[in-house]
């Protein structure tokens, strides 16, 4: 899945920006307080994206 897409997805399902990293940028779902980071790679591998939303708590795009 291609980076944009899935800070597109993620922001649709009410996860925000909180900061950014060296290497990755980080998101948090503040209503069930997780937070997941995303590497800043073009490609994101679908394993990866199912484990972020693993970690925020919402559903696998």
């Amino acid at each position: 899945m291609k980076r944009k897409d899935l800070i597109r997805y993620l922001e649709s399902n009410e996860c925000e920006f909180l900061r950014e990293g060296a290497n990755h940028t980080v998101y948090v779902n503040r209503k069930k307080r997780k937070a997941s980071t995303v590497p800043r790679h073009r490609e994101v591998d679908e394993y990866l994206v199912i484990k972020i939303c693993k970690d925020l708590e919402i559903p696998k795009p």
